[in-house]
């Protein structure tokens, strides 16, 4: 929560914290402020026990944290067997270097794989210009 506050910022904070509360009650706040935060997170945590206890036997391995968009996603994506076979198929290195051996005008290395040697349109040609300019949809010239 706090790993993207610096030094200079915190130390600002802490200035601000004793001009604002003053140094003889700059304890109590903090004090006042700890045992808020340990309330909010002893009922979070009574609040996460109850769900799970409703969800039932069920959802024993339920995590609140799966909830979050990028976890999910990153969970189904490495837990997924047809999706990691078919990253495990794909090899974008090789492919781009491929690429760049065929823009270079170079021999590409030789594949393990013959599927994979197989060739591909060549990408050092200039791609033909076609008969007639694309019709825009707007006018440029009256905007």
């Amino acid at each position: 929560m706090f790993n993207d506050i610096g030094a200079l910022e915190l130390v600002t904070l802490v200035v601000l914290a004793v001009l604002i509360f003053g140094p003889d009650k700059l304890p109590k706040v903090i004090q006042d402020a700890s045992r808020f935060i340990r309330k909010i997170r002893e009922f979070s945590d009574s609040a996460k026990n109850d769900i799970r206890s409703e969800l039932g036997p069920d959802f024993k391995d339920f995590e609140f944290e799966d909830l979050n968009p990028k976890t999910f996603i990153r969970k189904q994506l490495t837990e997924n067997e047809d999706l990691r076979e078919i990253r495990s198929s794909l090899d974008l290195r090789k492919e781009l270097n491929e690429v760049a051996d065929s823009v270079k005008g170079t021999e590409p290395v030789a594949a393990a794989d013959p599927a994979a040697a197989l060739p591909g349109p060549d990408l050092a040609k200039k791609p033909a210009e076609p008969a007639e300019a694309p019709r825009s949809r707007f006018d440029i010239d009256a905007t």
